[in-house]
């Protein structure tokens, strides 16, 4: 008894350091598979033993609620749902009585009170007795109608997700991998508990009915089905749900099961409640869980396989990310051979050698997981050499987090921005290479120089087996850079991301030196001072850039791969092309107004004196004064940038917030 109270002590320990790391942190230190093995050690010792800790994750609800919304309990406590992973259990639990069998959707919950047709209140789970006020929130969530034709008090629950669909699209419009969003859950989550809802308006979340709490004076007939329909026929979208039986019910898991590859609203299981309202509330509730409902985890498919290697791959950060590489095994339908670790802490507690058994699932059956290692050889041969660079490595120990770093400051991996520039649109514009994709190809090897890019087709067989990037996929790449090789000079003077040289720069430079890019690259800081819009500054720039001997050799690499299109044919309509710009208030970067006026055309646009609808951008230093001009931009939704967004939009880095 005392030794598995110890236990229940350790694990307890264990859950609660992992679930805040992975809710608080947004970081991982083990597996879900992990995760939940050990937690339902701990529900089995509780059981035995009869004895709860204090403490005990299986007894927490929720998290304690972070932010400065306002906060207010619910009138009754939200609890979380028991769970299994058995069709068989889920047959037993349902009996004779027919449910209704719907996604578990994986986002937050929210509560939603209707008064006199109107919404009225949106209040989140919270940690299940306290939740955030969100209501302002929820006006701008893309389906939630504000006004519906039941005019008593309605209060119902649902949840507010994001589609992979949007997630995917906002990642893609970040350049900056490190700063995408992890997963639409926690973008979700960060979206609805905004303090500025024009934020939250921008991040396309979605409201899912999944449950009616109170409806005044209406008569579903005793039927869950039948409130799902009314909620739906008052314009709310009710979670996808299918009747059910006990004899109906293998066949309506596999559906799900089936759907699920292709499912846009992010989900980790299924949900099963009692049709016969009545009959469900009569069960009551533990202290944990109501009894009306259970849920359902996908009983995870396992693979036995054998560990080939470990394959180190290298961030911007420095971080070299351990990756299991293993012989190929299909999972949920597809072949996967591939698994990340994340870090060594894991390694080690896998103790996970080359050449040993594991058993290998797919997480919410989407993303290849390793389960177990059967053999257990340890973890060894840690690179002493970053797999890139070739620079030294180190192994640190952040918080409780044991990770491997490339110590080389010029590892090419942490230039990950140089070769995003090259391949960005204004520059070479090579569809396909994202900064995602960047960051994989680096890390295995395949981009060391710029020049590389170009002779992918030398790593075919990795790329195209490489998770999410079939045949297709390369052969659009392929076909990318073979289209991008045929440029302009000023493309090319733009990508190579000498500081401060942005595109309108690079235009001077060309046309100042004829498109003799010898001559740019042999001019000197006096030559280079003569060119319209370069000071000594950006002149000591390019003359230290190419004063490095390996720059040189870079650049000559690139331009062995690169055919010009003769001088002036360059594309002239300009990046602000059918924009109207109005200028206000002094200026800094430019010499006058005038200056500034002249780049703005010599880009393709117009400057005006008065801000009107046509208007695209007011540039105003002063961006939060009250001026006329300042207050009509506003009234009209007109963006006011400071010179220096003008600079990064110019730069195609300016992100409106």
């Amino acid at each position: 008894m005392e030794q598995k109270l110890e236990r229940m002590k350790e694990l307890a320990g264990i859950l609660g350091a992992a679930a805040a790391a992975y809710y608080d942190e947004d970081r991982e230190i083990m597996s879900n598979f992990e995760y939940d093995r050990l937690y339902d050690e701990l529900c089995a010792l509780e059981e035995e033993t009869g004895t709860v800790l204090a403490g005990s994750p299986t007894q927490k609800v929720g998290y304690e609620v972070l932010g400065e919304l306002p906060k207010e309990p619910h009138p009754s406590a939200m609890l979380s749902l028991d769970k299994t992973k058995e069709v068989e259990a889920l047959q037993e639990w349902l009996g004779e009585q027919t449910g209704l069998l719907s996604w578990k959707l994986d986002g937050l919950t929210i509560v939603l009170t209707y008064e006199d047709g109107e919404l009225a209140k949106a209040v989140t789970r919270g940690n299940g007795e306290i939740g955030e006020v969100i209501t302002n929130n929820a006006r701008v969530f893309e389906n939630i109608p504000l006004k519906i034709p039941f005019k008593g008090t309605l209060v119902l629950r649902g949840e507010a997700v994001i589609k992979y669909s949007d997630f995917e699209k906002m990642n893609q419009e970040i350049e900056d991998v490190d700063a995408r969003y992890k997963n639409p859950r926690n973008l979700c989550s960060g979206s609805v508990r905004q303090l500025n809802n024009q934020i939250t308006a921008r991040r396309h979340v979605n409201f899912m009915a999944f449950a009616l709490v109170q409806a005044e004076g209406v008569d579903f007939e005793n039927s869950r089905a039948r409130q799902f329909q009314w909620l739906a026929r008052q314009g709310f979208q009710v979670v996808e749900h299918q009747m059910v039986t006990r004899e109906t019910m293998p066949e309506k898991v596999a559906y799900f099961a089936q759907a699920i590859t292709g499912h846009d609203i992010p989900s980790d299981g299924l949900v099963l409640t009692f049709d016969d309202i009545a009959y469900g509330e009569s069960l009551g509730r533990t202290a944990k869980f109501p009894r009306n409902s259970i849920a359902f985890k996908w009983a995870d498919e396992i693979r036995e396989t054998t560990l080939s290697y470990i394959q180190w791959s290298p961030s911007r950060t420095g971080l070299i990310n351990p990756v299991a590489v293993f012989e190929p095994v299909e999972l949920e339908g597809t072949t996967v051979s591939r698994a990340s670790v994340h870090n060594i802490s894991i390694m080690e507690a896998l103790e996970l050698g080359e050449g040993d058994s594991i058993t290998v699932y797919k997480a919410n059956m989407i993303i290849p997981q390793i389960a177990d290692n059967l053999t257990r050889s340890g973890v060894k041969d840690i690179p002493g050499t970053c797999p890139v660079c070739g620079g030294e490595t180190q192994i640190r120990q952040v918080n409780d987090v044991k990770s491997l770093y490339c110590t080389n400051p010029d590892c090419q991996a942490k230039k990950i921005k140089s070769f995003t520039l090259l391949v960005s649109r204004d520059a070479l514009n090579i569809d396909g290479l994202s900064e995602a994709t960047l960051e994989k190809f680096i890390g295995a090897g395949f981009i060391k120089e710029f020049a590389d890019i170009f002779h992918l087709d030398r790593h075919k067989e990795a790329i195209t087996s490489m998770e999410g990037f079939g045949q297709k996929s390369y052969d659009k790449l392929i076909q990318a850079a073979e289209a991008a090789s045929r440029t302009t000079l000023v493309r090319m003077v733009y990508g190579l991301g000498v500081a401060g040289i942005g595109l309108a720069n690079a235009r001077m430079l060309c046309r100042h030196f004829q498109y003799d890019f010898q001559a740019m690259r042999e001019a000197d800081s006096e030559a280079l001072t003569e060119v319209d819009g370069i000071g000594q500054v950006l002149a000591d720039a390019w003359c230290s850039y190419f004063a490095v001997p390996k720059n040189q050799e870079t650049v000559d690499h690139l331009l062995a791969e690169l055919t010009f299109e003769p001088a002036g044919e360059e594309e002239e309509s300009g990046q602000f092309a059918g924009m109207t710009f109005v200028i206000t208030g002094s200026v800094e970067h430019f010499k006058n107004r005038k200056e500034l006026q002249n780049l703005i055309e010599s880009k393709g646009g117009k400057a005006t004196g008065t801000v009107t609808s046509k208007t695209t951008y007011l540039i105003n230093n002063n961006v939060n004064s009250a001026s006329s001009k300042n207050k009509k931009a506003r009234e009209l939704g007109i963006p006011i940038l400071s010179e220096e967004d003008f600079v990064k939009l110019l730069e195609g880095e300016y992100h409106a917030d």
